[in-house]
């Protein structure tokens, strides 16, 4: 008999690939791009297309609900007394609440690919507090056990140790499914590109809006930097823009540069604009970029943008959660959940066109379209609780036996 074994071996060291050569095997150091320009995790952040795409998405997640349910008899009902529905739901720490913690985990998520919060436990085992640590001072290593730990160096405390139990680690796309590599490394030619061409806007209409060129003169000068010098003071910069220019002594100007219009400056930056929003797949029009999008398509776009981008990040937050802050025993009673019920609901009109159908089908009591609609309660004596349905909606086996006054199959 044949035994196949496995080829995943628990003893191999965690790694992160993103500082490696990508593309083409031309390979650079972390950071350098095609384009010439250095591109880290916080470099990136000054482009505006990458602070608002990581923004967008930060700020969607952290805004959600995010709530531990119980299973019931009945179905499931939220845990309010278990220590973990606080903590999740409204303080994580003393310092911060669930919204900025989130924030900040999914910040670090999209930039480093990687999000780590330190897990303080009391006596019993239970979780009562997460802080957020920085990805860049985190290292990933397996010990001779075998097991994983986590090296922080912390700038001004020195080195911590700690064990997997102690750390909620939030594991982006990556090659070995331990450690994500970072967006921004493996997407760096792109954003280098898009900081080049930032730059050279800038240098542009730093220089008057001008193209730069050769000062040419008929005779032999002495001293021909004292000559730039004095041109550069009196014509260059956006302060000196529209001066008309002085000539003596048979003096020309000769430009060699390529204007932005013959370099296509503007359509590089738009294209990426584009190129940005699919790394982070977010719906141009919801970085201000309205080019392509109408009233027609721009609510699918952000039925979308929920489907496609937000729920795959909540799972992966949703499952890491129930996997690392839950008991073994407690499994078998709870799970988190995220709430995108206020993200999925259209407009008014539409809202209340699926209530009617479902409250005229017997699948939604008035107190179920309050709840949807952050409504208070019907009482319950008033009939808030009852499910009601069509009166000409009879069971096929029972057609006609009402009006001829026979008795139905089911009495």
């Amino acid at each position: 008999m044949n035994i196949i074994k496995s080829i995943f071996k628990p003893r191999d060291k965690p790694k992160n690939h993103t500082g490696d050569g990508i593309g083409g095997g031309r390979s650079f150091p972390f950071g350098r791009t095609w384009s010439g320009k250095s591109v880290t995790e916080r470099s990136a952040m000054q482009t505006t297309a990458v602070y608002a795409c990581v923004r967008i998405i930060s700020e969607t997640v952290a805004s959600l609900p995010i709530h531990l349910y119980e299973y019931t008899d009945s179905g499931k009902e939220r845990a309010f007394t278990h220590p973990l529905y606080r903590l999740l739901h409204d303080i994580p720490n003393p310092e911060m609440n669930s919204f900025i913690m989130r924030e900040v985990m999914m910040s670090h998520l999209l930039l480093w690919g990687n999000s780590y919060s330190q897990i303080i436990r009391n006596g019993k085992g239970e979780v009562t507090a997460l802080y957020p640590l920085m990805p860049e001072k985190m290292r990933i290593d397996r010990g001779a056990d075998s097991k994983i730990y986590y090296t922080y160096n912390s700038d001004k405390q020195g080195t911590f140790v700690f064990r997997k139990d102690e750390i909620l680690h939030i594991v982006g796309l990556g090659f070995d499914g331990l450690v994500g590599y970072s967006p921004i490394a493996m997407a760096k030619n792109a954003i280098g590109l898009s900081i080049a061409a930032e730059e050279y806007g800038s240098s542009f209409f730093s220089n008057s809006g001008t193209p730069s060129g050769v000062l040419e003169h008929p005779g032999v000068l002495k001293e021909p930097e004292k000559v730039r010098d004095a041109w550069n003071d009196a014509y260059g910069g956006s302060s000196n823009a529209h001066k008309v220019a002085v000539l003596e002594e048979g003096m020309k100007f000769n430009p060699i540069s390529i204007n932005p219009h013959e370099a296509q400056f503007l359509e590089t930056r738009k294209f990426q604009v584009n190129e940005i929003c699919r790394i982070f797949r977010v719906p141009p029009h919801m970085i201000a970029d309205l080019e392509k999008s109408s009233f027609n398509n721009i609510e699918q776009q952000s039925l979308d943008f929920v489907t496609n981008t937000i729920r795959p990040w909540l799972v992966r937050i949703e499952q890491t959660i129930f996997q690392q802050l839950l008991t073994e025993e407690e499994q078998k009673k709870y799970f988190v959940k995220f709430n995108v019920d206020g993200l999925l609901r259209g407009d008014f009109k539409s809202r209340m066109s699926g209530y009617a159908i479902g409250r005229q089908n017997g699948w939604y009591s008035a107190n179920d379209i309050r709840e949807l609609e952050d409504m208070n309660k019907i009482p319950k004596e008033l009939g808030g609780d009852r499910y009601l349905c069509n009166g000409n909606m009879v069971d096929i086996n029972n057609a006609g036996n009402y009006n001829s006054g026979g008795e139905s199959e089911n009495e």
